[in-house]
């Protein structure tokens, strides 16, 4: 199992005090936390993608690459990279870049995000949503893993003899988890692919994440992946704790109350029934979570927001350290009871490495002499580019040379 927080970079008002933080405040903020998360023995941070205020991470590649410069066991992750209005070209290559920098310490989570207007900002289309997410990661996944991509579909120009530059570390592509709160379609595309599935898993009850869950380990079965146990699952959830449970909602309750994302809706009380939301110890969060996989079966990867409704940076690094100390030990430990030897551990880069090359080299992508258009010769690559055929372009799609 992976531990670790994630962030959705919202800037909200402190009721407490009246005081916003800036824009600049909350960057320095995110990379405190982050480093204070590996300081406490958790494993992953992940931060959202948003192009609006009141958000601030409008380009995670470059804070999680600042991030991994700073830490050393730490894996950084997005919260969501939005796959229908980023360019897959660009979503490519950056993130082969942040995985050559930060060592394999990092994956990222495709999404649609929740904002609608960003799709006319970016010249998309809000009602091709779901078919803008299924063709552009069709082709992101071939410019991973192929040194030459031909491609040919509707939502972009066509592509004749490209690569994708840096090649991925190792020639492995970086780790894909696809998040949805609502959409089947991207269950069924992270089975297809064999990637991981993120259930959210914040504001809606049990049951909808596990109808959700439940076809993607159904489906990662059909495409031959192996049993619906070993399918990768991440979960997402909210906690804020104090030693006292009653000292954790006089606390939490103003933030709660006030927040845009929670307030003027369901009552505090009524919410954490419904949600994830645990408002309390340690222990009632170790209880709560540790039942986690009671609901959706054994999982690789819980992550926790704790960042959120204008909690002050204190109190955040306090929730992290109680965490560290007293909340993911004892989750490690009994998540780990009873779990079944063929369900697969956390996916890393390293272990997909020794997967795809056993006790062999690694590929070290050492380019040859090339005119840039890859139209004259074969692979532009020493070695002829001898990598593993892409995986989804059966999914739904025509693909020129298919």
């Amino acid at each position: 199992m992976q531990f670790g927080i994630m962030s959705v970079s919202d800037i909200t008002q402190d009721p407490t005090t009246g005081i916003t933080p800036s824009e600049g405040e909350r960057i320095q903020a995110a990379v405190t936390i982050a480093k204070h998360a590996e300081e406490a023995g958790l494993d992953v941070f992940a931060i959202g993608e948003h192009h609006n205020p009141p958000f601030f991470s409008s380009s995670p590649t470059t804070l999680l690459a600042y991030i991994a410069a700073q830490t050393e066991r730490l894996i950084v992750s997005t919260g969501t990279t939005l796959i229908t209005t980023n360019d897959p070209v660009r979503i490519a290559e950056e993130y082969a870049m942040l995985q050559h920098l930060s060592g394999g310490r990092m994956d990222l989570m495709m999404g649609r995000g929740n904002t609608g207007p960003v799709y006319p900002w970016f010249g998309k289309d809000i009602r091709q949503g779901l078919p803008l997410a299924i063709e552009n990661y069709a082709l992101l996944n071939e410019l991973w893993t192929k040194d030459v991509v031909d491609w040919e579909g509707k939502f972009r120009t066509s592509l004749q003899g490209f690569t994708a530059t840096p090649r991925p570390l190792d020639g492995v592509k970086p780790f894909v988890w696809h998040g949805s709160i609502r959409t089947p379609e991207i269950a069924e595309q992270a089975a297809y692919y064999g990637d991981g599935f993120f259930a959210n898993n914040i504001f809606w009850p049990k049951e909808h994440y596990q109808r959700l869950i439940e076809l993607y380990r159904q489906r990662w079965s059909h495409y031959g992946h192996g049993a619906p146990e070993t399918a990768i699952v991440g979960l997402g959830g909210q906690v804020f704790m104090a030693k006292s449970s009653q000292d954790a909602v006089n606390a939490f309750r103003p933030y709660f109350d006030n927040a845009p994302v929670y307030g003027h809706g369901p009552s505090m009380e009524d919410f954490t029934e419904m949600t994830p939301l645990t408002v309390g110890s340690p222990q009632q969060v170790i209880d709560r979570y540790a039942a986690m996989r009671d609901h959706f079966g054994d999982y690789q990867r819980q992550l926790f927001l704790v960042d959120h409704a204008g909690l002050p940076l204190k109190a955040v690094l306090e929730q992290i350290d109680l965490l560290g100390s007293e909340v993911v030990p004892v989750l490690r430990r009994e998540l780990a009871q009873n779990r079944p030897a063929n369900v697969p551990d956390a996916p890393t880069h390293a272990a997909r490495v020794k997967a795809a090359y056993g006790d062999g080299p690694a590929r070290q992508a050492r380019p040859g002499a090339n005119r840039g258009d890859n139209l004259t010769a074969g692979s532009p690559y020493q070695d002829g580019g001898a990598t593993p055929a892409s995986a989804g372009a059966a999914f739904g799609l025509a693909r020129k040379g298919a």
